[in-house]
Protein backbone atom coordinates (compact mmCIF):
# COMPACT_ATOMS: atom_id res chain seq x y z
CA UNK A 1 0.00 0.00 0.00
CA UNK A 2 0.84 3.41 -1.01
CA UNK A 3 0.02 6.54 1.60
CA UNK A 4 0.77 10.18 1.55
CA UNK A 5 0.04 11.52 -1.71
CA UNK A 6 2.32 14.12 -3.47
CA UNK A 7 0.29 17.36 -3.96
CA UNK A 8 -0.53 18.42 -8.00
CA UNK A 9 1.02 21.71 -6.77
CA UNK A 10 4.32 20.64 -6.29
CA UNK A 11 7.11 22.09 -8.76
CA UNK A 12 7.24 18.49 -9.40
CA UNK A 13 4.11 17.98 -10.45
CA UNK A 14 3.74 21.24 -12.39
CA UNK A 15 2.77 21.33 -16.37
CA UNK A 16 5.94 20.34 -18.92
CA UNK A 17 4.69 21.68 -22.32
CA UNK A 18 7.27 21.89 -25.14
CA UNK A 19 7.35 22.09 -28.92
CA UNK A 20 10.35 21.63 -30.90
CA UNK A 21 11.18 20.71 -34.42
CA UNK A 22 13.28 17.28 -34.97
CA UNK A 23 14.67 15.38 -37.90
CA UNK A 24 12.99 12.54 -38.85
CA UNK A 25 13.93 9.49 -37.35
CA UNK A 26 16.13 7.52 -39.15
CA UNK A 27 13.68 4.53 -39.66
CA UNK A 28 11.08 6.80 -40.35
CA UNK A 29 10.20 7.58 -44.34
CA UNK A 30 9.60 10.91 -45.46
CA UNK A 31 5.70 11.93 -45.93
CA UNK A 32 4.85 11.63 -49.74
CA UNK A 33 3.58 14.87 -51.19
CA UNK A 34 -0.29 13.47 -50.76
CA UNK A 35 0.52 13.07 -46.69
CA UNK A 36 2.27 16.94 -46.70
CA UNK A 37 -0.55 18.38 -48.29
CA UNK A 38 -3.30 16.77 -46.07
CA UNK A 39 -0.72 17.81 -43.22
CA UNK A 40 -1.05 21.46 -44.08
CA UNK A 41 -4.67 21.12 -43.89
CA UNK A 42 -4.91 19.40 -41.07
CA UNK A 43 -6.09 21.53 -37.71
CA UNK A 44 -3.20 21.74 -35.37
CA UNK A 45 -3.44 20.01 -32.09
CA UNK A 46 -5.39 21.76 -29.38
CA UNK A 47 -2.05 21.86 -26.81
CA UNK A 48 -4.44 23.58 -23.96
CA UNK A 49 -7.04 20.99 -24.36
CA UNK A 50 -4.54 18.91 -24.00
CA UNK A 51 -2.90 19.72 -20.93
CA UNK A 52 -6.53 20.93 -19.35
CA UNK A 53 -7.60 16.90 -20.07
CA UNK A 54 -4.51 15.43 -18.04
CA UNK A 55 -5.07 18.39 -15.55
CA UNK A 56 -8.09 16.22 -15.77
CA UNK A 57 -7.25 12.65 -15.07
CA UNK A 58 -5.51 13.93 -11.76
CA UNK A 59 -8.43 15.99 -10.43
CA UNK A 60 -10.06 12.03 -11.09
CA UNK A 61 -7.40 10.43 -9.42
CA UNK A 62 -4.61 10.03 -11.48
CA UNK A 63 -0.85 10.50 -10.31
CA UNK A 64 -0.12 11.53 -13.00
CA UNK A 65 -0.84 11.68 -16.76
CA UNK A 66 1.28 12.87 -20.12
CA UNK A 67 1.24 12.42 -23.86
CA UNK A 68 3.39 13.18 -27.03
CA UNK A 69 2.48 14.23 -29.88
CA UNK A 70 4.68 13.22 -33.22
CA UNK A 71 3.35 15.07 -36.35
CA UNK A 72 5.47 14.91 -39.75
CA UNK A 73 8.43 15.66 -37.79
CA UNK A 74 7.26 18.70 -35.30
CA UNK A 75 7.05 16.87 -31.64
CA UNK A 76 4.75 18.51 -28.80
CA UNK A 77 5.19 16.83 -25.44
CA UNK A 78 2.67 17.56 -21.57
CA UNK A 79 3.00 16.28 -18.71
CA UNK A 80 1.52 16.61 -15.50
CA UNK A 81 1.77 15.00 -12.08
CA UNK A 82 3.94 12.63 -10.53
CA UNK A 83 5.57 9.20 -12.10
CA UNK A 84 6.78 8.49 -8.07
CA UNK A 85 4.44 9.38 -5.03
CA UNK A 86 7.00 8.55 -2.67
CA UNK A 87 9.33 10.64 -4.29
CA UNK A 88 7.46 12.90 -5.96
CA UNK A 89 9.30 12.71 -9.13
CA UNK A 90 7.25 14.44 -11.98
CA UNK A 91 6.24 12.31 -14.37
CA UNK A 92 7.93 12.25 -18.20
CA UNK A 93 7.00 11.62 -21.36
CA UNK A 94 10.44 10.48 -21.33
CA UNK A 95 9.28 7.23 -18.96
CA UNK A 96 8.88 3.65 -19.48
CA UNK A 97 5.51 1.97 -19.00
CA UNK A 98 3.90 -0.90 -19.21
CA UNK A 99 1.40 -0.27 -22.26
CA UNK A 100 -0.87 -3.61 -21.64
CA UNK A 101 -3.08 -4.25 -24.53
CA UNK A 102 -1.22 -2.50 -27.27
CA UNK A 103 0.79 -5.30 -26.63
CA UNK A 104 -1.94 -7.33 -29.20
CA UNK A 105 -1.33 -4.61 -32.21
CA UNK A 106 2.75 -5.99 -31.71
CA UNK A 107 1.53 -9.61 -31.91
CA UNK A 108 -0.63 -9.00 -34.76
CA UNK A 109 1.90 -7.77 -36.67
CA UNK A 110 4.20 -10.49 -36.05
CA UNK A 111 1.42 -13.02 -36.84
CA UNK A 112 0.34 -11.08 -40.16
CA UNK A 113 3.80 -11.24 -41.10
CA UNK A 114 3.85 -15.09 -40.74
CA UNK A 115 0.76 -14.92 -43.03
CA UNK A 116 2.74 -13.12 -45.92
CA UNK A 117 5.79 -15.37 -45.70
CA UNK A 118 3.23 -18.38 -45.96
CA UNK A 119 3.27 -19.85 -42.77
CA UNK A 120 -0.22 -19.69 -41.66
CA UNK A 121 -3.22 -18.82 -43.55
CA UNK A 122 -5.87 -16.06 -41.96
CA UNK A 123 -9.19 -18.04 -42.79
CA UNK A 124 -8.04 -21.46 -41.54
CA UNK A 125 -8.99 -23.24 -38.52
CA UNK A 126 -6.61 -23.02 -35.58
CA UNK A 127 -6.61 -26.37 -35.00
CA UNK A 128 -4.93 -27.21 -38.15
CA UNK A 129 -1.89 -25.16 -36.62
CA UNK A 130 -2.34 -26.42 -33.00
CA UNK A 131 -3.89 -29.47 -33.38
CA UNK A 132 -6.91 -30.00 -30.41
CA UNK A 133 -6.69 -27.23 -28.65
CA UNK A 134 -9.60 -25.33 -29.22
CA UNK A 135 -13.27 -26.79 -28.99
CA UNK A 136 -14.61 -25.76 -32.44
CA UNK A 137 -12.58 -26.26 -35.61
CA UNK A 138 -14.64 -22.99 -36.83
CA UNK A 139 -12.18 -20.98 -34.46
CA UNK A 140 -9.95 -19.73 -37.43
CA UNK A 141 -7.06 -17.49 -37.47
CA UNK A 142 -9.04 -14.64 -38.48
CA UNK A 143 -11.41 -14.85 -35.91
CA UNK A 144 -8.63 -14.55 -32.91
CA UNK A 145 -7.04 -11.36 -34.18
CA UNK A 146 -10.41 -9.84 -34.73
CA UNK A 147 -12.07 -10.51 -31.15
CA UNK A 148 -14.75 -12.94 -33.04
CA UNK A 149 -13.80 -16.30 -31.88
CA UNK A 150 -16.21 -16.52 -28.64
CA UNK A 151 -13.14 -17.84 -26.24
CA UNK A 152 -14.16 -16.35 -23.02
CA UNK A 153 -11.94 -13.95 -21.62
CA UNK A 154 -10.32 -15.19 -18.26
CA UNK A 155 -9.51 -11.83 -16.96
CA UNK A 156 -13.35 -11.26 -16.24
CA UNK A 157 -12.94 -14.07 -13.39
CA UNK A 158 -9.02 -13.46 -12.24
CA UNK A 159 -10.18 -9.64 -11.66
CA UNK A 160 -13.03 -9.44 -10.70
CA UNK A 161 -12.21 -8.20 -7.48
CA UNK A 162 -9.39 -5.72 -8.34
CA UNK A 163 -6.46 -5.95 -5.80
CA UNK A 164 -7.23 -9.36 -4.49
CA UNK A 165 -7.15 -10.44 -7.96
CA UNK A 166 -3.81 -8.97 -8.64
CA UNK A 167 -2.21 -9.75 -5.80
CA UNK A 168 -3.07 -13.48 -6.05
CA UNK A 169 -0.65 -13.15 -9.74
CA UNK A 170 1.34 -10.77 -9.32
CA UNK A 171 4.39 -12.93 -8.85
CA UNK A 172 2.49 -15.85 -10.13
CA UNK A 173 4.04 -17.39 -14.01
CA UNK A 174 2.00 -19.01 -15.98
CA UNK A 175 2.38 -21.09 -19.15
CA UNK A 176 0.22 -20.23 -22.44
CA UNK A 177 -1.45 -23.39 -22.05
CA UNK A 178 -2.60 -22.60 -18.53
CA UNK A 179 -4.30 -19.62 -19.17
CA UNK A 180 -6.16 -21.34 -22.58
CA UNK A 181 -6.84 -23.80 -20.02
CA UNK A 182 -8.83 -20.69 -17.82
CA UNK A 183 -10.65 -19.86 -20.45
CA UNK A 184 -11.58 -23.41 -22.00
CA UNK A 185 -13.17 -23.79 -18.53
CA UNK A 186 -16.24 -21.89 -19.57
CA UNK A 187 -18.22 -22.34 -22.74
CA UNK A 188 -17.89 -20.09 -26.41
CA UNK A 189 -19.27 -16.77 -25.38
CA UNK A 190 -20.30 -16.43 -29.60
CA UNK A 191 -20.43 -18.91 -31.85
CA UNK A 192 -16.99 -18.54 -34.07
CA UNK A 193 -17.12 -15.71 -36.72
CA UNK A 194 -20.89 -13.88 -35.66
CA UNK A 195 -19.73 -10.90 -33.24
CA UNK A 196 -17.28 -9.11 -31.97
CA UNK A 197 -16.80 -10.19 -28.44
CA UNK A 198 -12.79 -8.72 -26.61
CA UNK A 199 -11.19 -11.39 -25.17
CA UNK A 200 -7.54 -11.55 -23.74
CA UNK A 201 -7.69 -15.46 -24.67
CA UNK A 202 -7.66 -14.81 -28.30
CA UNK A 203 -4.26 -12.93 -28.23
CA UNK A 204 -2.64 -15.55 -25.39
CA UNK A 205 -3.33 -18.15 -28.93
CA UNK A 206 -1.64 -15.84 -31.04
CA UNK A 207 1.45 -15.87 -28.52
CA UNK A 208 1.25 -19.93 -29.27
CA UNK A 209 0.94 -19.78 -33.17
CA UNK A 210 3.77 -17.59 -33.20
CA UNK A 211 5.81 -19.74 -31.13
CA UNK A 212 4.56 -23.15 -32.99
CA UNK A 213 5.17 -21.87 -36.17
CA UNK A 214 8.95 -19.50 -35.66
CA UNK A 215 10.11 -22.11 -32.82
CA UNK A 216 11.13 -18.91 -30.72
CA UNK A 217 9.60 -16.64 -27.84
CA UNK A 218 7.36 -13.62 -28.70
CA UNK A 219 10.07 -12.35 -26.81
CA UNK A 220 12.66 -13.03 -29.84
CA UNK A 221 9.92 -12.14 -32.36
CA UNK A 222 9.01 -9.24 -31.25
CA UNK A 223 12.74 -8.46 -31.35
CA UNK A 224 13.33 -8.98 -34.30
CA UNK A 225 10.56 -8.15 -36.70
CA UNK A 226 9.53 -4.86 -34.78
CA UNK A 227 11.66 -3.56 -32.09
CA UNK A 228 15.14 -3.54 -34.27
CA UNK A 229 13.86 -2.31 -37.55
CA UNK A 230 12.11 0.36 -36.02
CA UNK A 231 15.16 1.21 -33.81
CA UNK A 232 13.39 0.98 -31.20
CA UNK A 233 15.20 1.76 -27.57
CA UNK A 234 12.54 1.95 -24.82
CA UNK A 235 10.28 -0.95 -26.00
CA UNK A 236 10.92 -4.25 -23.86
CA UNK A 237 9.31 -7.95 -23.58
CA UNK A 238 10.72 -8.92 -20.07
CA UNK A 239 8.14 -11.14 -18.76
CA UNK A 240 8.34 -13.00 -16.67
CA UNK A 241 11.11 -10.47 -14.66
CA UNK A 242 9.16 -7.63 -12.50
CA UNK A 243 10.95 -4.90 -12.68
CA UNK A 244 10.92 -1.91 -15.41
CA UNK A 245 14.66 -1.41 -17.10
CA UNK A 246 15.79 2.05 -16.64
CA UNK A 247 13.68 5.59 -16.48
CA UNK A 248 10.32 4.53 -16.00
CA UNK A 249 6.88 5.88 -14.65
CA UNK A 250 5.34 3.67 -11.22
CA UNK A 251 1.78 2.36 -12.15
CA UNK A 252 -1.12 2.77 -9.22
CA UNK A 253 -4.33 0.51 -8.97
CA UNK A 254 -7.32 1.93 -7.47
CA UNK A 255 -8.93 -0.66 -5.09
CA UNK A 256 -12.51 -1.25 -5.08
CA UNK A 257 -13.33 0.16 -1.55
CA UNK A 258 -13.90 3.71 -1.95
CA UNK A 259 -11.30 5.81 -0.37
CA UNK A 260 -8.85 2.91 -0.35
CA UNK A 261 -5.38 3.96 -0.68
CA UNK A 262 -3.75 3.41 -4.20
CA UNK A 263 -1.79 0.37 -4.62
CA UNK A 264 1.74 -0.15 -5.93
CA UNK A 265 1.24 -2.28 -9.16
CA UNK A 266 4.60 -1.59 -10.99
CA UNK A 267 6.44 -4.72 -9.97
CA UNK A 268 4.61 -8.29 -11.35
CA UNK A 269 5.27 -10.61 -14.03
CA UNK A 270 2.42 -10.42 -16.33
CA UNK A 271 2.49 -13.52 -16.97
CA UNK A 272 -1.49 -13.35 -16.66
CA UNK A 273 -0.94 -11.36 -20.07
CA UNK A 274 2.12 -12.25 -21.87
CA UNK A 275 1.14 -11.73 -25.46
CA UNK A 276 -1.90 -10.07 -24.90
CA UNK A 277 -0.05 -7.58 -22.71
CA UNK A 278 3.16 -7.56 -21.14
CA UNK A 279 5.18 -5.24 -23.15
CA UNK A 280 6.81 -2.08 -21.79
CA UNK A 281 7.75 0.92 -23.95
CA UNK A 282 7.46 4.61 -24.26
CA UNK A 283 5.32 7.29 -25.83
CA UNK A 284 8.17 8.19 -28.19
CA UNK A 285 8.36 4.59 -29.53
CA UNK A 286 4.78 3.80 -29.96
CA UNK A 287 4.16 6.72 -31.83
CA UNK A 288 6.69 5.65 -34.06
CA UNK A 289 5.61 1.84 -33.87
CA UNK A 290 1.66 3.33 -35.38
CA UNK A 291 2.94 5.36 -37.75
CA UNK A 292 5.59 3.24 -39.13
CA UNK A 293 3.07 0.36 -39.45
CA UNK A 294 0.03 2.64 -41.34
CA UNK A 295 2.80 4.01 -43.19
CA UNK A 296 3.06 0.45 -44.64
CA UNK A 297 6.79 -0.49 -43.44
CA UNK A 298 5.74 -3.33 -41.26
CA UNK A 299 3.70 -5.03 -43.55
CA UNK A 300 2.86 -5.13 -47.16
CA UNK A 301 -0.27 -3.24 -48.74
CA UNK A 302 -2.79 -6.41 -48.88
CA UNK A 303 -2.32 -7.10 -45.43
CA UNK A 304 -2.46 -4.10 -44.18
CA UNK A 305 -5.93 -4.17 -46.06
CA UNK A 306 -6.76 -7.01 -43.84
CA UNK A 307 -5.78 -5.51 -41.06
CA UNK A 308 -8.48 -2.45 -41.20
CA UNK A 309 -11.08 -4.38 -42.35
CA UNK A 310 -13.63 -3.69 -39.41
CA UNK A 311 -16.24 -5.67 -37.28
CA UNK A 312 -18.35 -2.69 -35.39
CA UNK A 313 -17.53 -2.62 -31.61
CA UNK A 314 -20.23 0.68 -30.89
CA UNK A 315 -21.76 3.66 -32.78
CA UNK A 316 -18.12 5.21 -32.86
CA UNK A 317 -15.84 2.16 -32.85
CA UNK A 318 -14.45 -0.72 -34.79
CA UNK A 319 -11.87 -3.62 -34.63
CA UNK A 320 -9.51 -4.96 -37.49
CA UNK A 321 -6.66 -7.68 -36.60
CA UNK A 322 -5.39 -6.50 -33.34
CA UNK A 323 -6.21 -2.71 -34.18
CA UNK A 324 -8.98 -0.24 -33.33
CA UNK A 325 -10.75 2.23 -35.25
CA UNK A 326 -11.77 5.16 -33.19
CA UNK A 327 -13.91 7.76 -34.70
CA UNK A 328 -13.27 10.79 -33.17
CA UNK A 329 -16.03 14.14 -32.64
CA UNK A 330 -14.89 15.97 -35.88
CA UNK A 331 -15.59 12.91 -38.18
CA UNK A 332 -12.03 12.10 -38.52
CA UNK A 333 -10.98 8.69 -37.53
CA UNK A 334 -7.67 7.41 -36.05
CA UNK A 335 -5.84 4.11 -35.59
CA UNK A 336 -4.06 2.19 -32.76
CA UNK A 337 -5.16 0.46 -29.51
CA UNK A 338 -5.69 1.34 -25.70
CA UNK A 339 -3.83 -0.76 -23.19
CA UNK A 340 -5.07 -1.69 -19.71
CA UNK A 341 -2.65 -2.97 -17.47
CA UNK A 342 -2.94 -2.84 -13.23
CA UNK A 343 -1.90 0.89 -12.91
CA UNK A 344 -1.30 1.90 -16.21
CA UNK A 345 -4.41 3.22 -19.03
CA UNK A 346 -2.60 4.24 -22.62
CA UNK A 347 -3.99 5.75 -25.46
CA UNK A 348 -1.61 5.07 -29.10
CA UNK A 349 -3.23 6.64 -32.22
CA UNK A 350 -2.37 7.50 -35.30
CA UNK A 351 -3.75 9.05 -38.23
CA UNK A 352 -4.83 7.29 -41.75
CA UNK A 353 -1.58 7.91 -43.42
CA UNK A 354 0.46 7.39 -40.13
CA UNK A 355 1.83 11.34 -40.23
CA UNK A 356 0.01 12.76 -37.19
CA UNK A 357 0.55 10.11 -33.89
CA UNK A 358 -0.31 10.58 -29.93
CA UNK A 359 0.29 8.15 -27.15
CA UNK A 360 -1.78 9.15 -23.72
CA UNK A 361 -0.66 7.87 -20.57
CA UNK A 362 -2.07 7.93 -16.88
CA UNK A 363 -0.14 6.06 -14.45
CA UNK A 364 -3.66 4.74 -12.22
CA UNK A 365 -6.61 1.77 -13.32
CA UNK A 366 -9.54 0.81 -12.41
CA UNK A 367 -11.46 4.24 -12.64
CA UNK A 368 -13.42 4.51 -15.14
CA UNK A 369 -13.40 8.38 -14.49
CA UNK A 370 -9.47 8.51 -15.52
CA UNK A 371 -10.16 6.03 -18.54
CA UNK A 372 -12.81 8.42 -20.11
CA UNK A 373 -10.89 11.52 -19.59
CA UNK A 374 -7.75 10.07 -21.16
CA UNK A 375 -9.87 9.10 -24.34
CA UNK A 376 -10.28 12.88 -24.92
CA UNK A 377 -6.39 13.11 -25.77
CA UNK A 378 -7.29 11.76 -29.37
CA UNK A 379 -9.90 15.43 -30.39
CA UNK A 380 -7.47 16.88 -28.76
CA UNK A 381 -4.81 15.87 -31.17
CA UNK A 382 -6.45 15.43 -33.82
CA UNK A 383 -9.43 17.93 -34.16
CA UNK A 384 -7.58 20.96 -33.06
CA UNK A 385 -9.68 23.38 -30.99
CA UNK A 386 -13.47 22.29 -30.41
CA UNK A 387 -15.83 24.53 -32.65
CA UNK A 388 -18.36 26.98 -30.46
CA UNK A 389 -20.93 24.16 -30.57
CA UNK A 390 -20.09 20.56 -30.39
CA UNK A 391 -20.77 18.17 -32.59
CA UNK A 392 -23.11 15.45 -32.54
CA UNK A 393 -20.86 12.99 -32.64
CA UNK A 394 -18.93 14.27 -29.62
CA UNK A 395 -21.49 12.54 -27.20
CA UNK A 396 -19.17 9.17 -27.50
CA UNK A 397 -20.32 6.32 -24.77
CA UNK A 398 -18.76 6.95 -21.76
CA UNK A 399 -15.71 4.66 -21.26
CA UNK A 400 -16.20 2.02 -18.34
CA UNK A 401 -14.75 -1.22 -20.03
CA UNK A 402 -11.30 -2.27 -19.78
CA UNK A 403 -9.44 -4.02 -21.82
CA UNK A 404 -8.33 -6.09 -18.33
CA UNK A 405 -12.02 -8.06 -17.58
CA UNK A 406 -13.48 -6.61 -20.24
CA UNK A 407 -17.02 -7.20 -19.17
CA UNK A 408 -16.94 -5.86 -15.57
CA UNK A 409 -17.91 -2.10 -15.93
CA UNK A 410 -15.21 0.32 -13.79
CA UNK A 411 -17.37 3.50 -12.38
Amino acid sequence: MVSGMVSRGTAVGAVLLSLLAVPAQAASAQPHAAAQLAAATDPAPDLAGLRAVLRDALAKGAPGAMARIDDNGTVYKASEGVADRATGRAISTEDRFRIGSVTKSFSSVVLLQLVGEGRLDLDTSVNTYLPGLLPDNRITVRHLLSHRSGLYDYTNDMFDKTVPGFESVRNKVFTLQELVDLSLAKPLTVQPGTAYDYSNTNFVVVGQLIEKLTGHSVRTEYRRRIIEPLKLRDTFYVHPDTALPGRHTKGYLRPDEAGAPLVDSTRQTVSWAQSAGAMISSTRDLNTFFSALLKGRLLPAPLLTQMRQWVPVNSTQGYGLGLRRRDLSCGVSVYGHTGTVQGYYTYSFTSKDGSRSITALANTSNNGDVLGVMARTLDAAFCGKPAAAPSARSSAPAERYEDVAPDVARD
